[in-house]
């Protein structure tokens, strides 16, 4: 396994701070077969890549990381919607959704980003794991709070990771962004700072942080990394539209 392919969960505590049978990463760019403006580590079936590239760089995924099963790929809509993913969960992009959710062990949790936040949940214990692709739209909506209502353990037990996504410093957004997260909650407002009239720049990370704190969990790390400026290694859909994405996983041993 190439580590050029493959960054891993930052968690609370570095890597101690997870329990040993918990693994999660997200690809990078690197190191796969798809070209031109999807090269090369294109994981997704949506984007209109070459889809025997896709194909290839999944049988690649799978055999670089020792995956026990092929991930759980779902069709991302910017929802809350969460799933409870079992082995007899078809591996599929045919499951609309936006995180997804198990307990079970060689049960592959993904999401696909070039952009919006993936974010990582374990249990202390190492009994579950989950995945949630959060943009705006979904953070919004309550992706993160559904994700945690999802799991079976008490939020004190939740250990979260915030994997990359576009950066504080060029995430720009309207007046009705803002808005309808300062409305949400006043706590909000420290994700913004105004940049002339009617637009704003947004850290995303920091409203999942805010929102996670407000359900009670305090274990979470992560959130260092801006996919728009580093080209090298991150998928940027605001940086170029036509693009591939990076796929965030994580299962139990």
């Amino acid at each position: 396994m190439s580590k050029r392919c493959y960054l891993p969960a930052t968690w609370p505590g570095n890597s101690l701070g997870k329990p040993g049978n918990v693994h999660a990463c997200t690809t990078l760019r690197a190191g796969g077969v798809s070209s031109g403006d999807y090269g090369e580590y294109n994981l997704a079936a949506h984007v209109d890549d070459d889809l025997q590239a896709v194909k290839k760089n999944r049988l690649q995924l799978v055999r670089d990381l020792k995956l026990p099963a092929e991930p759980v790929w779902l069709e991302q809509v910017h929802s809350n919607k969460v799933i409870i993913a079992d082995k007899n969960t078809e591996p599929q992009t045919t499951i609309q959704a936006d995180a997804s959710v198990t307990g079970e062990k060689g049960v592959v949790c993904a999401v696909l980003t070039a952009d919006c936040l993936p974010v990582f949940f374990c249990n202390q214990s190492g009994t579950e794991v989950a995945v949630a692709h959060a943009g705006w739209r979904g953070l919004h909506a309550g992706i993160i709070n559904n994700t945690v209502e999802a799991m079976n353990s008490s939020v004190d037990e939740i250990q979260v990771s915030l994997g990359p996504a576009i950066g504080p410093e060029v995430f720009e957004v309207g007046e009705e962004v803002f808005h309808a997260f300062v409305d949400k909650s006043r706590n909000n407002q420290s994700a913004f700072v105004a940049t002339s009239k009617n637009h704003y720049l947004c850290d995303i990370y920091q409203l999942a942080r805010l929102e996670l704190q407000s359900l009670g969990v305090a274990n979470i790390a992560g959130g260092d990394y801006c996919t728009y400026s580093d080209a090298q290694r991150f998928y940027s859909y605001r940086r170029q539209e036509k693009t591939g994405r990076m796929a965030s996983l994580i299962w139990l041993d």
